[in-house]
């Protein structure tokens, strides 16, 4: 197995001339079943020094050892984008000794601070642009290409997984390198972990009862739910929580919570809502009811009064969005707890949860802001853990008072465990990496990077401002709302989510500004070949955002009438 290894190797190393560095990545990568060259360097270091006299200098070995030395194998730590000089590297590698670590250096250009352990940014995701895609990548990842074969004939007409996987790589690239509408943070470095992807890591059952797989992160999970406990102030002992698959999950446990305490209750939450709210509701069969909401997307507290005062005989359960799914609009929560106050509910018939997905995760970090804080009367709160903080992988927290866990709680048997969350099998990998990303950032690192985004969507609002276009920023948001292109191919292209006559961009710790002046620039460019849309009726959502509401109208601008005589 040792002497085959090694003649792969030797024809790699014969190669390295002729190719990139990208190209050898992938080729060492693919050479020892791993996408990770850091392990994949580390597999090749062992195999040259393992009995490395008797291997190499074998007489049935064409080339001389040399061919394997450290010397040469360095040369796959470079990130820069060249071809592989083997003799201008062996003149400059001479008599230096060789670092065991790998050297991945953020681009400096980018703005804002980055963590200073945030050197890897999701495969070009600070890059201004990844390269498109060729007709032939297209081609190696249309559904023909990576349907599964059913039979030997037609393993013989599909394409190579490798050579797929590569073309989806690229594929990503250049996806990650143009992402403006949906809440992920795309800068984050987890090579660390990818290690542990060789586990099953399965958290199945209740966090804090270990059942008898043993293949599990709950230390790691536990760690996270205190992380976000101490953060929104809950006392010690009094909560419970788990990591989740997503902001939905998270959602869903919270609302099926308030269900199970106020069984006859009616679910109170506004129009701008994300779905998996009323989702829940309808799944849970509770009555709910959508509040009309203001114009920059907060509940109108007037409504909600209105309406919890009509129905003052059934218990009060109220979702508090932290942002808004277009317009990152923030509940006033202590808003909402004055009006329960004044309408005489008591505590024992009402039941908070706050879907706080994206921005739950900022607010603690933006200075003299309103804090969500389980020292207030709230119940439940979810946050998602591959929006701010960054993850491969969709998660996010769960985190409710203890003592409402306890009437969803069932012993089973086969788990030795509790059942108390919506997932039985619960993907344990989550967990590490939210642990890992927390642990390395620590509390100034994501500060830094809420910074970077308040900022940053601060100078996105005022370019597409000067650019002529109708936009707006919440104070409490990193959600620019702005209105929407007429050229679908640029949606599509920036991936902007959009709702009717507006579309938005959330700025990440990886829209930079370098991105910024690319999009609007194309803005300009599709304004000056379509025109701008008008408001599709007077109460449409780009209508509102000419309200002064918002807190005036220096962002405003009105579509020009093209008025031309007979």
């Amino acid at each position: 197995v040792q002497k085959t290894l090694l003649h792969l190797s030797r024809n790699l190393i014969q190669s390295l001339r002729k190719k990139s560095v990208t190209d050898v990545e992938t080729s060492v990568a693919r050479l020892f079943g791993t996408r990770t060259i850091g392990n994949s360097i580390g597999m090749l270091r062992q195999a040259v020094s393992t009995n490395n006299n008797s291997l190499l200098g074998s007489s049935n070995m064409q080339n001389p050892p040399t061919a394997l030395t450290l010397d040469n194998i360095r040369r796959l730590k470079s990130t820069a984008a060249t071809t592989i000089d083997e003799e201008n590297d062996e003149a400059n590698n001479e008599g230096t000794e060789h670092d065991e670590s790998l050297d991945f250096t953020s681009d400096k250009m980018k703005s804002g601070t980055p963590s200073p352990w945030a050197v890897f940014d999701a495969w070009g995701a600070g890059s201004v642009e990844a390269p498109s895609l060729s007709p032939e990548c297209e081609r190696l990842i249309s559904p023909e290409a990576v349907k599964i074969p059913m039979s030997a004939d037609e393993r013989l007409s599909v394409p190579d997984e490798t050579d797929i996987l590569n073309s989806y790589d690229k594929y990503l690239q250049q996806k990650s390198s143009v992402h403006f509408g949906y809440p992920y943070n795309l800068m984050y470095d987890h090579q660390e972990l990818h290690e542990f992807m060789n586990y099953t890591i399965n958290n199945l059952g209740d966090p804090y009862i270990p059942s008898n797989y043993g293949v599990h992160s709950r230390q790691f999970e536990c760690s996270v739910i205190d992380f976000f406990a101490k953060l929104m102030k809950a006392e010690e002992d009094s909560y419970w929580g788990y990591v989740t698959t997503c902001g939905t999950e998270g959602n869903l446990h919270g609302l099926l919570l308030a269900r199970e305490c106020h069984p006859d209750g009616i679910l109170y939450s506004s129009k701008e809502t994300h779905y998996s709210v009323f989702k829940a509701a309808r799944y849970y069969r509770m009555d709910a009811k959508a509040i009309p909401t203001l114009p920059m997307g907060e509940i109108d507290y007037d409504q909600l009064a209105k309406e919890i005062e009509r129905n003052r005989d059934r218990p009060v359960i109220i979702n508090v969005n932290i942002g808004t799914t277009v317009k990152g609009a923030v509940d006033n929560l202590d808003r909402i707890l004055r009006i329960l106050k004044t309408l005489h509910i008591p505590r024992e018939r009402f039941h908070i949860h706050c879907d706080g997905a994206l921005f739950a995760m900022m607010l603690p970090f933006v200075d003299y802001a309103p804090q969500i804080s389980f020292e207030k009367p709230i119940d439940s709160i979810a946050v998602s853990g591959h929006k701010m903080l960054g993850s491969p992988m969709p998660c996010g927290i769960a985190i409710a008072r203890k003592e409402h866990v306890k009437k969803v709680e069932q012993r089973i048997d086969y788990l030795n465990s509790v059942d108390t969350t919506i997932m039985g099998s619960r993907n344990g990998q989550a967990a590490l990496y939210m642990w890992y990303s927390l642990r390395k950032k620590g509390m100034e690192g994501i500060k830094r990077e809420v910074a970077h985004c308040m900022e940053t969507a601060v100078y996105l609002r005022e370019k597409i401002s000067e650019a002529g276009f109708t936009c707006r920023l919440n104070d409490l948001s990193s959600t620019v709302v702005l209105e929407r292109p007429l050229d679908e191919s640029l949606i599509k292209r920036w991936q902007l989510a959009c709702e009717e006559d507006i579309a938005h961009v959330v700025v990440m710790p990886n829209v930079t500004k370098e991105k910024i002046n690319k999009f609007v620039e194309e803005l300009i460019q599709c304004k000056e070949k379509y025109g701008r849309i008008p408001a599709k009726r007077r109460d449409s959502p780009l209508a509102k955002l000419g309200s002064s509401a918002w807190g005036g109208d220096g962002n405003v601008v009105e579509p020009i009438g093209d008025f031309k005589s007979a």
